[in-house]
C-alpha cells in the first residue's frame, strides 16, 4: 500500500472512532434497550450456559469465535474451562482486548446473575469488536472472553501458559461495566504498563471522558498479565459517586471519610442476588464499546 493510501485508510479509522464517541444521543438511546437485552441474556444458571449465550451472540454478529478448553477448577475440584477468542487483522504484535464471561456461585449453591460482574463487559467487548474490524489495524487484535475468572483467574493464566506474551504488546482488561458514565481505571499494573495508562488519560481528556485514576484497583484478569510482566490496564465504569467512593474505599487507608461499615453500592451488588438486569444502564455498554473501540485504535498508532 502506497504512503498516500495507508494514510487515507489510518486517518478514515480515526474518524470512524472518532465518529463512534461522539455518536448522537439519540442513536445510543435507540440501542439501549438492545443492548441491555443482550446483557440480560447472561442470566443463566450456569456457566456453560452462559458459554453458549456468549457464542450465539458472536456468531450472530458474524465472528467466528475459537474455543479454547482448559483444566482448571477450584476449591470444589477439578473443572474444565473454555476460553473464547476472536481475532481481527494480522500482525506480529497483538493487542488484547479482555473480559471473563463467568459468574460467581452464591452460598446458596445457586448462581449469581452477573449481569454487572461481568455481562455488561462481554457484550461491550462484542460491540467493541464490530466496530474495529472496520478500522484499518496494524497490529492484530485479539478479543478473549475468559472463563473462571471467579475462581482465582483462572482462564487468563490458563490463556498466557498456553500463548505466552512475548507477541503481546497491550493488554486492555474490563470488568464491571454495566451503570454509571464515569471510568475508572488502574495505575498499579507495573512501570512496563505505563504507555497504556497515558493513552487511556489522553483518551479520556481528547474526549472529555469522565474519567478517575486508581493508584490501588481492585483485581481482575489484569493482575494475571501484569505478572507475567505484559502492559495492561483495567477498566470499569461506574456512577461518579460511586466511583469515588470506590476509590476511597482502596486509596484513602485510615484518612478515606466514609462512614464506619460503609459499602460502595457495587460492592452490594456484585456477587449477590442484587447483580440483575435492574442495575444494568443500556447506555454505558454502548458508551463502554466506543471507549474500548477507540483506545484500542489509539494504542495501534502509538506502538507502530
Amino acid at each position: 500500500m502506497s504512503f498516500h493510501l495507508r494514510l487515507k485508510a489510518v486517518v478514515g479509522g480515526a474518524c470512524l472512532i472518532a465518529a463512534c464517541l461522539t455518536a448522537a444521543p439519540s442513536l445510543a438511546q435507540n440501542r439501549a434497550a438492545d443492548l441491555r437485552e443482550q446483557v440480560g441474556a447472561y442470566a443463566q444458571p450456569s456457566n456453560a450456559e452462559r458459554l453458549s449465550v456468549l457464542l450465539g451472540q458472536l456468531r450472530a454478529e458474524g465472528f467466528a469465535p475459537t474455543v479454547e478448553t482448559f483444566e482448571g477448577g477450584g476449591r470444589a475440584g477439578p473443572m474444565q474451562g473454555s476460553n473464547v477468542v476472536v481475532t481481527l487483522g494480522e500482525g506480529e504484535k497483538e493487542i488484547l482486548l479482555t473480559a471473563h464471561y463467568d459468574a460467581v456461585r452464591l452460598r446458596d449453591g445457586t448462581m449469581s446473575h452477573g449481569l454487572v460482574d461481568n455481562a455488561g463487559s462481554v457484550v461491550a467487548l462484542i460491540e467493541a469488536a464490530k466496530i474495529l474490524r472496520e478500522a484499518p489495524l496494524s497490529h492484530r487484535v485479539r478479543i478473549l472472553f475468559f472463563d473462571q475468572e471467579e475462581l482465582g483467574l483462572i482462564g487468563a493464566r490458563k490463556w498466557i501458559e498456553a500463548h505466552g506474551i512475548a507477541h503481546v504488546a497491550a493488554v486492555v482488561n474490563s470488568d464491571v461495566a454495566a451503570y454509571g458514565d464515569t471510568m475508572m481505571y488502574g495505575q498499579n499494573n507495573g512501570v512496563q504498563s505505563a504507555f497504556v495508562t497515558r493513552a487511556v488519560q489522553e483518551l479520556c481528556a481528547e474526549h472529555a471522558l469522565q474519567c478517575v485514576d486508581f493508584p490501588e484497583y481492585p483485581p481482575s484478569d489484569d493482575r494475571a498479565f501484569s505478572a507475567a510482566g505484559a502492559p495492561v490496564v483495567s477498566l470499569g465504569f461506574q456512577d461518579e459517586v460511586g466511583a469515588h467512593q470506590m476509590w476511597l474505599a482502596f486509596n484513602g487507608g485510615e484518612t478515606k471519610g466514609l462512614a464506619e461499615g460503609f459499602v460502595p453500592q457495587v460492592f452490594r451488588v456484585i456477587h449477590s442476588k442484587d447483580d440483575a438486569i435492574e442495575a444494568v444502564e443500556g447506555r454505558t455498554i454502548d458508551l463502554a464499546a466506543r471507549t474500548y473501540a477507540a483506545l484500542i485504535v489509539k494504542l495501534d498508532a502509538q506502538l507502530r
